[in-house]
């Protein structure tokens, strides 16, 4: 099991001074193997090298590209595509901060953040990591036998959701862009699980679970809906629609293991 005074952590952060702060703040944790990058460039480099980086902290602006394509390059790469990726922001912007979501970020943290809110960023981190050693709190569900039907119109979304769920234990998924495609494919197939988005074009999370409660032979399957949503009439048009359950991205490991004990469970 890893633990944080054993993380590999690279830190892309173009300035000096706020690099040393967030060492300072980092060490607090017991994180002392920390290589800093200030580009998006050296970021990538370093995490092509040995020893393995295990999580990649970084700024939003970068000399020569931004977190977002920071993370999306990273999401790219064969041997690192699902390395854990933390923002650290001022910005609050969702314009800004959905498509860092959308690529499967672990935390997105304020600038300055505080030791709490930089713990909670890490406690995830950890839970995601160790997911795979965490099988037994869900071994009585059997999930390797369990097939599930991930609705995103993002594909690297779906990539992220899925390797979290395959360190789960599961292991048969089908993939849909969006409502209307989960719809031909819950017509073709028996499902134990759908995960979907909400924000998708053609048929969005909503209308698929209402679908799915309404008009499908499958009426009675557990919906987890996996969103950057915030907009509260909205989700309560998805509650109301009849998902099982809610989780915010970035999301958190545990929180998504202890949603799913509860729905496969019943």
């Amino acid at each position: 099991m890893i633990e944080l005074r054993y993380l590999q952590l690279c830190l892309v952060e173009p300035s000096a001074v706020q690099a040393q702060i967030i060492r300072n703040e980092l060490s607090k944790l017991g994180i002392t193997r920390i290589d800093v990058a200030a580009s998006g460039a050296e970021a990538l480099a370093r995490i092509r090298t040995v020893p393995p980086v295990d999580v990649l902290l970084s700024a939003l602006y970068l000399p020569d590209m931004t977190g977002t394509e920071l993370i999306y390059a990273l999401r790219k790469e064969a041997e690192n595509s699902d390395t854990p990726f933390i923002l650290v922001s001022s910005e609050t912007k969702p314009h800004y901060l959905d498509p860092i979501r959308q690529a499967g970020t672990i935390a997105i943290l304020p600038k300055p953040f505080n030791q709490q809110q930089l713990q909670i960023a890490f406690n995830s981190t950890l839970s995601f990591l160790n997911a795979d050693l965490e099988q037994e709190a869900l071994g009585d569900l059997h999930l390797e036998d369990l097939k599930v039907l991930l609705v995103d119109d993002s594909g690297t979304a779906r990539r992220h959701v899925r390797k979290l769920l395959e360190k789960m234990g599961f292991e048969h998924f089908v993939e849909a862009e969006n409502g209307a495609d989960a719809i031909f494919e819950l017509q073709q197939n028996r499902f134990d699980l759908v995960v979907t988005d909400y924000n998708m074009p053609e048929m969005d999370g909503r209308e698929l679970t209402d679908y799915i409660r309404k008009h499908s032979h499958q009426s009675t399957i557990p919906v987890l809906m996996v969103s950057s949503e915030s907009n509260e009439e909205r989700l309560a048009a998805v509650h109301e629609a009849g998902v099982s359950a809610i989780c915010d991205k970035p999301f958190d490991t545990e929180h998504v293991r202890s949603l799913l004990a509860q729905m496969l469970g019943h």
